[in-house]
């Protein structure tokens, strides 16, 4: 499945080597690819620090802190977590795969955040009994005796080439 969503991601880039991919994943399919990985790992023995190690106590240490990165067929291939997904697609693997390799020609990034103008970052504020700085008279918004300061703002994000991902999801 992983070679698939590659290779359709690499249909779609401008060369077939150098592009930069990031799996966005829920957990279920965090731990579908900690499985895949540290099975082609242990089967094809391409890392021998990856089974073992010995510590300087002589005790063996066992298993990898996690697959995040690597490189196939000259692509940066990377994973990380949302909890996000997990809360909107739980107990099946979903994923979102996305070509993040910038474009040479113009300075676009491929994901760019945007807001509206003046509401990048807002500050209100609840004046309770002693106003803001808890010793003040006049106008409460509560009856607590204290503030509260919120922060806030709009913003969104852009994918500018949406041609170019991929969608994973168990079934």
């Amino acid at each position: 499945m992983l070679r698939t969503a590659i290779m359709a991601l690499n249909e779609k880039a401008r060369k077939p080597t150098g592009n930069k991919y990031l799996f966005i994943c829920n957990e279920p399919l965090w731990y579908q690819v900690g499985q895949v990985l540290e099975t082609y790992l242990a089967q094809y023995h391409t890392d021998g620090t990856f089974m073992w190690s010995m510590k300087a106590n002589d005790y063996v240490s066992v298993g990898a802190k996690g697959f995040d990165t690597y490189n196939w067929q000259g692509n940066q291939v990377s994973f990380i977590v949302d909890r996000a997904l997990t809360y909107e697609y739980p107990g099946k693997g979903y994923g979102i795969a996305l070509d993040l390799t910038g474009d040479k020609t113009s300075a676009q990034p491929p994901i760019a955040c945007f807001t509206l103008k003046g509401g990048d970052m807002m500050t209100s504020y609840l004046k309770g009994v002693g106003g803001l700085s808890g010793l003040e008279s006049g106008e409460v918004s509560t009856p607590v005796a204290g503030a509260k300061r919120v922060m806030w703002g709009y913003s969104s994000i852009a994918v500018f080439n949406p041609y170019r991902s991929y969608v994973l999801r168990e079934i």
